[in-house]
């Protein structure tokens, strides 16, 4: 280096502590008072900032009783208070990181202009960063900008300007707040890799113990992370996580906070950490295990929907306490599970339970056969198949209580009035049959079908009996005569909401889609369009359906045709304790009450003698009173059991889950083999029945057994 080169660099420091020294002892006179000028103003705004944004902390799900099921987070973090925090981790912070913290007040000036000279000249760079300064960086790093790529840079750039207004937020916290405070906020806010952030979690994760209970070995590992939490990882980096403590361990005998003997035998110490990794919670719905994890996913896509985000949900701190009945869903899971092995390939069996009621419709289970996780190979999934619409090939002869409702409500038919049940039918109304029903036009079949093989049904029948014994002829002769916009409409009002604005593939509506059944919902495709009267094979159940919206339908019924939505959140509280309030749309009497109560007299039947789940029934001895219906598509590729008491209602659903081709190629993919001792023909009085007759056994033993509303004789019969 030139002489003349050494000469201008070393006028250039002396202006550079120049301005460090007025710029930084700017904000201090400010305090008194005389701050009026931008870079003050700015210096208050940057202040304010760190003072609104607060740290992000971990939410906490709940059960209804308050048991935790899951810790949702981006930074796992556990506030502590000073006198939470061992001496021995704040000595060791102070020795390594700042040792005349307690002496400067906010910045150190000799490690400062040491620093400046040390990186001007070329030589080794140097932060010299006091603790609160270090607090202020990482406050930004870790809290304002966290996210946001270009904030953190320049929260960490090696720049004049960045160490300037460090330098000058530094001093002003320092005269808002105590060095212990400093300190305490400091050690909430760093970060020790893994996503663990502060000591209050780096002790339970490392150590699996307190922040408090922190010796001097544990303090110095910590301690020392702080410059390169990466690269001091103790367990991928055990060397130079060993060699850093104890140079931490030198510096605290240095600096008079620990004697050299203990010193020497304190380093020979292993590092002490925890097996395998930290110990900490999953960040996600995953921790909710393989049995709430469902309903924990189901709360997450909850929230979203109301408008909350996830970055709101994983950071604000909160306590969502759920309506999940933790005993139910256990007895639910064991039922699914029992009824169909976990590890079957592509065969989902769901359960999902609601509570009826006029002022809300409390979710308190969904489950399924598989586990929820991340291994395919395990059977897991991270799909939300009981409350989401993944059943893509329908709940079969279930939809026929819409069909049912609808001529009610039209006036076609009583619960006690009789209707046709021949063994075919070749619609007079409908057409978009198969090519063996007759041609009615150049190209155009007429829409026929026949009851099940084997069904032996009387010429008539009443609905309630054919709710119970469910020949198709007739409900396809009641939706005739109904007319299909009253029955697909009913499906809506009493709670396939979602279900019905879908599409055939069960999601949103693509006006792009070259598919002409993708491109509306489920609503208009199903019901009465310009020159059609609709399709008739919509009482069949062949559609994309939700098995919590089906449990909501039964609800509905035993709330006296008073519809809500489901909802799984009893309470939200912030950090603070204060309650977060979730918009949530009102209930509505979408039926009259009299017409519901009627509906569920006329499906009381299905578990009695003739009924089609009286088998599944009889074998857990069921004597309650209830509703129920059954249903089977076509080629038995799914099948589903509607059901519900004045206590809870629910619905459980046997289908193929994974459909390569979106759901609309694989329709009739053949049996679904259930666990013996079935022979595998899938049927919903089978699988889904004892599923559902398996899990309320047990759900309701020892409860009153209340009895069903008593039907409305406007309803009963039609004159």
């Amino acid at each position: 280096m030139r002489k003349s080169d050494g000469l201008l660099k070393l006028v250039g420091l002396c202006l550079l502590a120049g301005v460090l020294v007025a710029g930084v002892l700017f904000p201090v006179v400010g305090a008194a008072g005389v701050i009026s000028n931008q870079a003050s103003q700015t210096v208050d705004e940057m202040s304010s900032e760190l003072a609104d944004v607060p740290p992000p902390l971990v939410t906490r799900v709940t059960d209804r009783d308050g048991n935790q099921i899951a810790s949702l987070y981006k930074q796992y973090r556990i506030p502590t208070t000073s006198d939470q925090i061992s001496d021995a981790m704040k000595w060791a912070l102070v020795s390594i990181e700042d040792k005349r913290f307690y002496e400067h007040h906010g910045v150190d000036w000799k490690g400062t202009l040491r620093a400046a000279i040390s990186n001007q000249t070329g030589g080794d760079t140097q932060g010299a960063s006091t603790i609160t300064q270090q607090y202020v960086k990482n406050y930004l790093i870790n809290v304002v900008y966290r996210g946001d790529e270009v904030g953190q840079e320049k929260a960490q750039e090696q720049s004049i300007a960045r160490k300037l207004k460090e330098a000058r937020i530094a001093i002003q916290l320092e005269t808002k707040m105590a060095k212990e405070q400093v300190l305490t906020g400091y050690l909430n806010v760093v970060e020790f890799s893994r996503q663990i952030f502060g000591v209050g979690a780096a002790a339970h994760a490392y150590f699996d113990t307190t922040a408090k209970e922190l010796t001097v070995a544990q303090g110095a590992l910590l301690a020392g992370m702080v410059n390169n939490p990466g690269q001091l990882d103790p367990w991928n980096h055990p060397e130079a996580a060993k060699e850093r403590r104890n140079r931490v361990i030198d510096k605290m005998v240095e600096n008079r906070k620990l004697a050299p003997e203990d010193g020497e035998r304190i380093k020979g110490e292993p590092l002490g950490v925890v097996p395998e990794g930290p110990n900490k919670p999953a960040s996600t719905c995953i921790g909710a295990g393989p049995e709430n994890g469902f309903f924990c996913q189901y709360v997450l896509d909850y929230l979203k929907e109301k408008g909350l985000t996830e970055d709101q949900i994983f950071t604000g701190g909160w306590t969502i306490r759920t309506s999940m009945d933790q005993e139910a869903n256990h007895e639910a899971k064991m039922s699914a599970q029992t009824q169909v092995k976990k590890d079957q390939e592509n065969v989902a069996n769901t359960l999902s339970l609601v509570k009826p009621g006029k002022d809300s419709r409390e979710v308190i289970a969904l489950v399924a056969n598989r586990d929820y996780g991340t291994d395919p190979e395990q059977g897991q999934t991270v799909y939300g198949l009981p409350s989401g619409i993944y059943n893509m090939t329908g709940a079969g002869s279930s939809f026929k209580m819409f069909t049912a409702a609808a001529a009610m409500k039209q006036g076609v038919a009583g619960i006690y009035d009789e209707v046709p049940s021949p063994s075919r039918h070749v619609s007079n109304v409908f057409v978009g049959g198969a090519d063996t029903c007759p041609l009615v036009a150049r190209g155009t079949h007429a829409y026929c079908l026949g009851n099940n093989e084997g069904s032996d049904f009387p010429p008539e029948i009443t609905l309630q009996t054919a709710l119970q014994r469910s020949p198709n002829t007739s409900f396809v002769i009641l939706e005739e005569r109904a007319g299909m916009g009253p029955v697909v409409d009913m499906a809506s009002k009493l709670g396939l909401r979602n279900t019905m604005a879908s599409n055939l593939a069960g999601g949103k509506p693509d006006p792009k889609s070259d598919n002409g059944a993708l491109r509306v919902s489920q609503k208009q495709f199903f019901g009465p369009k310009e020159n059609s009267p609709g399709q008739g094979s919509f009482t069949l159940g062949v559609s994309p359906v939700s098995g919590l919206e089906l449990a909501n339908v039964g609800a509905t019924i035993m709330s006296g045709g008073v519809w809500c939505p489901p909802n799984p959140i009893l309470e939200i509280t912030d950090r603070g304790g204060e309650p977060i309030p979730i918009k949530t749309e009102p209930c509505e009497q979408v039926v009259e009450e009299g017409l519901a109560n009627t509906m569920a007299v006329g499906m009381s039947k299905d578990h009695e003698p003739g009924g089609t789940a009286h088998r599944a029934a009889t074998e857990v001895d069921w004597d309650r009173p209830m509703i129920g219906k059954t249903g089977t598509t076509q080629n038995n590729g799914s099948a589903a059991f509607v059901g519900a008491t004045p206590q809870i209602a629910g619905a459980a659903m046997v289908f193929r889950p994974d459909f390569p081709n979106g759901g609309l190629q694989d329709r009739g993919v053949g049996n679904v083999v259930a666990v013996p001792p079935d022979d595998g023909t899938m049927f919903g009085g089978r699988t889904p029945a004892r599923t559902w007759f398996g899990a309320m056994d047990k759900i309701l033993e020892g409860e009153p057994k209340p009895p069903l509303p008593k039907a409305d004789p406007k309803y009963e019969r039609m004159d």
